[in-house]
């Protein structure tokens, strides 16, 4: 059976009140990364992105919602119930009873920590320069003082965002129109973040 299936099949065995939890946290985890991928580990779904972002467990009293690095979060909301037992360990886990509501901002808040957690240092990160960029985006640094200035004020990270978005177009047209985007969220002072995912 294939693992969708099973995690289908899983989520409409669990009683009425669980079972509309658990679809709505699927829903939320996949909305927080199209690339995370289900997968089937002792008797539970898991969602996994460079390794396991978060698994769910229907109890009979809740649905927990389990993160293995957790410790490494900030719990902001104080989504995490917290055991003597959970204290030594790095597993969190989110408990929702019957009648409880998912607090989104806060769980997807928690997703984004754990797949920033996740995801594998790239050697290239700080190779990214201006040479690596493509040649239209590159010309404009090279003639526009103002907006290099701008470019080199952004952290090593921001750049690298920018860079490797711009790198993911491979049609000359969809890479022209990253460019000009990018060169407008540059000089608004803003961050891929901070504006929205573009195609």
């Amino acid at each position: 059976m294939h693992v969708q299936e099973q995690i289908n099949l899983f989520i409409a065995e669990q009683p009425e009140w669980q079972r509309k939890l658990l679809v709505r946290l699927r829903q939320l985890i996949h909305a927080a990364d199209s690339e995370i991928e289900e997968t089937w580990r002792g008797q539970a779904p898991h969602f996994e992105r460079h390794g396991v972002v978060v698994s769910l467990h229907p109890l009979k009293t809740c649905v927990s919602v389990w993160f293995p690095k957790g410790d490494q979060l900030k719990d902001t909301h104080g989504l995490f119930t917290l055991s003597e037992k959970d204290a030594a360990r790095e597993v969190r886990k989110y408990k929702l009873e019957e009648g409880d509501t998912i607090n989104e901002k806060a769980f997807a808040d928690l997703l984004k920590q754990a797949l920033k957690l996740n995801r594998p240092p790239r050697a290239e990160a700080k190779t990214r320069s201006a040479a690596n960029l493509p040649e239209e985006f590159a010309c404009v640094l090279e003639k526009d003082a103002s907006t290099r200035e701008q470019w080199e004020g952004l952290s090593a990270e921001a750049r690298q965002e920018f860079a490797e978005w711009l790198a993911d177009a491979k049609q000359e047209e969809a890479r022209k129109r990253r460019v000009a985007k990018a060169l407008e969220l540059i000089r608004a002072g803003q961050h891929m973040g901070d504006a929205f995912k573009v195609s």
